[in-house]
């Protein structure tokens, strides 16, 4: 009988998002067994994927005088996280204590299960919460990334608790990160090579088929992307492998699968090879499949720009902190600019949907107060390219937006009073002046940003225990040799991801797969 696809396989069972995790469980009957193959290379650890949660891993394995090899399929390492704005969620940090901030891991925790409603899995948020700090100051004072000495708000979080890099990208995270890999004799990071599947003896993972000179290919179909050339090959991993690969944003085909009102046609934020192969091989070896249909969208995007743009920090850490989005029809606010990223897309979503094109996009608006405290390089470049509009009064803000000119002053100026008063009626958008909210809308010029959610993040993905190990939905116990972390993990995140909590995970999580394995 020939052998079914995996695409075959989904098609049959494809009857919702738990039934797509029930119809991919299968024995390990198809799996390749290690004694039908011969190994063309050898190292202790094998990690797919050269992120932040690759990358951390590598550096731990390391630094217990581990052989490493990291896989990327693409010709440029970093996938997603060399995009990431750079910013990192660490609860109870030192610039929290020198602001007078008071963090804890109850409210951590809560602000998490807020927003990712109810569905988290707490045993893995303590753990970040407990090692967050540590992944820091590792960052800080061993790898060399630098960072902005102050805390900033970032989406859901209840007080300021993340940090930032000082370059405002996640490169400033990469860049110093594999130059300590690379630097190591013990490390090799092979790029254009494809991770395939999973090399078994008995239940344990002891390797992986790859294919080297792999030619990444974003136009085809999903579920031809294993099929674009390469040379096959076997490598052995002796203490096991890390699964790190990030999630599946762009497999327009599988995500649509999870959320079919997500079409084909709907942009996201995240690189092309950002797919679900490697998620899939993980469960064909028995990995239990956690929340595949809870996918998050950014709200800050611009519907002017391709995939994250220019202005999406303004959007959120300027005109979102500071300022007010506007719905250009009634110019009154709708929001609270300051919650989590799902309810503001579902705001935004019915925006929208007042246009005859469902193109009612928001503005969102602040003042140069605003621009100098948070993110002056990042509001700089999106004036430069277009995405971001500055003017000299409100009325020519409004002019520009065809927004009711009269409405819109009241609606600022109304605006102005709540910061006074340090209270949001409306909305209850947090206003005290002991937080970096506390500016209002009144210091010309004025900026201006348009926004429409586009795909971010997808919160699914394998479980993993507190070790990072992944879990085997047969046996509800580790699969030996296989570790996991960052996206392509799930269950941390629940249902909604607070911003700046993907780097916390996989600084964290990584960490510890690097150190377990």
């Amino acid at each position: 009988m020939e052998k079914m696809s995996r695409r075959d396989l989904l098609k049959m069972s494809m009857v919702g998002a738990s039934a797509l995790a029930l119809g991919s469980i299968n024995s390990n009957a198809d799996t390749i067994k290690s004694n039908e193959v011969k190994f063309d290379e050898e190292y202790d650890v094998v990690i797919i994927g050269t992120g932040f949660a690759g990358s951390m891993a590598a550096l731990q394995a390391l630094k217990r005088g581990l052989k490493v090899a990291l896989i990327e399929k693409m010709g440029r390492a970093g996938g997603n996280s060399v995009i990431n704005v750079g910013n990192m969620a660490v609860p109870n940090n030192a610039f929290q204590k020198a602001e007078g901030i008071k963090d804890s891991k109850e409210l951590f925790i809560a602000d998490c299960l807020k927003d990712g409603v109810n569905l988290n899995h707490v045993d893995l948020l303590s753990v970040i919460y407990d090692r967050a700090n540590e992944a820091f100051e590792y960052l800080k004072s061993t790898v060399g990334v630098e960072f902005v000495p102050k805390c900033i708000s970032a989406s859901g979080h209840s007080i300021k608790r993340a940090v930032q890099v000082k370059v405002a990208s996640g490169s400033g995270y990469i860049q110093p990160m594999h130059k300590m890999i690379e630097a190591n004799p013990n490390a090799i990071i092979k790029k254009r090579t494809k991770f395939d599947e999973f090399v078994m003896e008995g239940d344990r993972v002891v390797g992986i088929k790859c294919r080297e000179n792999y030619k990444f290919d974003s136009s085809l179909a999903s579920d031809d992307l294993e099929n674009t050339g390469g040379d096959v090959k076997y490598i052995k991993a002796k203490n096991g492998v890390i699964l790190a690969a990030g999630g599946f944003s762009s497999d327009k085909w599988f995500r649509a699968q999870q959320v079919p009102y997500l079409k084909t046609n709907i942009e996201t934020v995240s690189q092309p090879g950002a797919t679900a192969g490697a998620l899939l091989a993980a469960m064909d070896v028995g990995a239990n499949p956690l929340l595949l249909s809870w996918i998050q969208l950014n709200p800050y995007t611009n519907p002017t720009e391709k995939g994250f743009g220019t202005s999406a920090v303004f959007t959120n850490h300027c005109s979102n902190d500071y300022g007010l989005s506007i719905n250009p029809k009634t110019g009154k606010r709708f929001m609270n600019e300051h919650a989590g990223r799902k309810i503001k897309c579902d705001a935004i979503f019915k925006v929208m949907a007042e246009g005859a094109n469902n193109d009612n996009y928001p503005v969102n608006i602040c003042d140069q107060a605003a621009v100098d405290l948070n993110n002056p390089l990042y509001t700089s470049k999106g004036v430069e390219s277009g995405s971001i509009k500055k003017f000299n009064t409100l009325e020519e803000l409004a002019k520009a937006y065809n927004i009711p000119v009269e409405p819109f002053l009241k609606t600022v100026s109304d605006f102005n009073g709540y910061v006074k008063a340090e209270k949001d009626p409306e909305f209850g958008k947090p206003l005290k002046q002991a937080d970096v909210h506390g500016i209002d809308v009144s210091k010309p010029p004025f900026y201006a940003s348009l926004s429409t959610p586009k795909i971010l993040y997808c919160m699914g993905g394998i479980q993993i225990n507190e070790k990072a190990q992944v879990i085997s939905r047969k046996t509800q116990k580790p699969i030996a040799g296989l570790y996991a972390a960052g996206e392509v993990t799930g269950g941390i995140q629940g249902g909604g991801r607070l911003g700046t909590m993907s780097m916390s995970d996989c600084m964290v999580f990584g960490m510890i797969a690097g150190e377990n394995i």
